[in-house]
C-alpha cells in the first residue's frame, strides 16, 4: 500500500517537475531568441525578456532541487561512506534528515515572506508580476523537496534492510 501511494506521487511530482521546467526553459529560450533576432536584424529591444529569463532562472533553481533529490544528484561527500561501509545506513539518514530540515525551513520562512510579500503588493518592474507569486516558489520548494527526501529516506532505508537480510 506504501509503495503504491509512493508511486502515485512520484508520478505525479515528475509529472508537474517535467513539464513545468520544460514550458518555462522554452518561453526563456524563446523570448530571448526573439529578442536576439530584434536587436540585431531590427535593431529594437524587448525589455521584457531579460527579466522573464531572470525569473525563469529562479523557479529552475527551486523546482530542479526537488528534481535533484528525486535523482539523487544532490551535492554530497561520500568518503566515509567508501571508508567505513557500516556507517551507510546512519549516515544516509543523517543525509536525508540534514535535507529534510533545511525544507522544512525553507517551507516555512519561504511561507513567511510569501505572506509579508502579499501584503505589500509590489510587482516586478517590467512585466507587473505580483513579487508575491515569486516568493510562493521558496515555500512549494520546501514542500516539494520535503516530500521527496521523505521518498527517498523510505526507499534507501528499504534497499538498506534488504541488503541486511540477504546478507
Amino acid at each position: 500500500m506504501l509503495k503504491q501511494i509512493m508511486n502515485t506521487v512520484d508520478k505525479g511530482l515528475t509529472l508537474f517537475e517535467d513539464w513545468t521546467l520544460f514550458l518555462t526553459v522554452m518561453a526563456a529560450l524563446l523570448a530571448l531568441f526573439a529578442n536576439v533576432i530584434l536587436r540585431y536584424g531590427f535593431n529594437y529591444t524587448l525589455a521584457w525578456s531579460e527579466e522573464l529569463v531572470k525569473i525563469v532562472i529562479i523557479y529552475t533553481t527551486f523546482i530542479g532541487c526537488s528534481a535533484s533529490i528525486k535523482n539523487r544528484s544532490i551535492i554530497k561527500v561520500d568518503v566515509l561512506l567508501q571508508l567505513v561501509p557500516k556507517t551507510r545506513l546512519p549516515l544516509i539518514v543523517f543525509s536525508h534528515l540534514a535535507i529534510i530540515v533545511f525544507s522544512l525551513i525553507m517551507l516555512v520562512y519561504g511561507w513567511k515572506m510569501a505572506a509579508q510579500q502579499a501584503t505589500t503588493g509590489q510587482t516586478t518592474i517590467i512585466m507587473l508580476i505580483p513579487m508575491v507569486y515569486l516568493y510562493a516558489l521558496m515555500p512549494l520548494m520546501g514542500g516539494l523537496m520535503l516530500i521527496r527526501s521523505l521518498q527517498v529516506l523510505v526507499q534507501d532505508f528499504i534497499a538498506e534492510m534488504a541488503k541486511k537480510t540477504t546478507a
